[in-house]
């Protein structure tokens, strides 16, 4: 099962946050949104498939972020959580640590935004488009 969202990369990408990323539907971004990689985003949590969302909410879930700019791909490895609700209208996280709250999407992910392929952080620097492709496996 498979959620799609698409985003604009934004010249104040830097990817450097540690322990999340971040895709956000406003349309600005500023120097201190160090964990957000695209700007824009055409669906949020809150639009989510319910069947989706319910399938992520397992301790057992494998959640599977792939990130897609400009030929560049990077594959984040996270799990689901009983407390993830889907409900934020604005942005979603995704999480090393198993911290939940209505943005997050995936927690104890095997990568954050620092982790990142560089060449992929630099396209979206440039403003490269952004796919990101959710997979749940319950």
């Amino acid at each position: 099962m498979e959620q799609h969202v698409h985003a604009s990369g934004h010249e104040h990408v830097t990817a450097e946050h540690t322990s999340t990323f971040e895709l956000t539907s406003d349309d600005w971004l500023t120097p201190a949104g160090d964990c957000i990689l695209g700007i824009e985003a055409d669906t949020v949590p809150a639009e989510f498939d319910d069947e989706f969302v319910s399938a992520c909410q397992s301790h057992d879930a494998t959640i599977t972020v792939t990130l897609r700019a400009d030929g560049h791909e990077h594959v984040i490895e996270g799990r689901g959580h009983p407390d993830l609700t889907f409900e934020n209208m604005r942005g979603m996280v995704g999480r090393t640590s198993d911290y939940v709250d209505d943005r997050t999407v995936a927690v104890d992910c095997d990568a954050a935004a620092a982790d990142l392929d560089r060449d992929l952080v630099e396209a979206l620097a440039e403003g490269a488009d952004l796919e990101c492709i959710l997979s749940v496996d319950a």
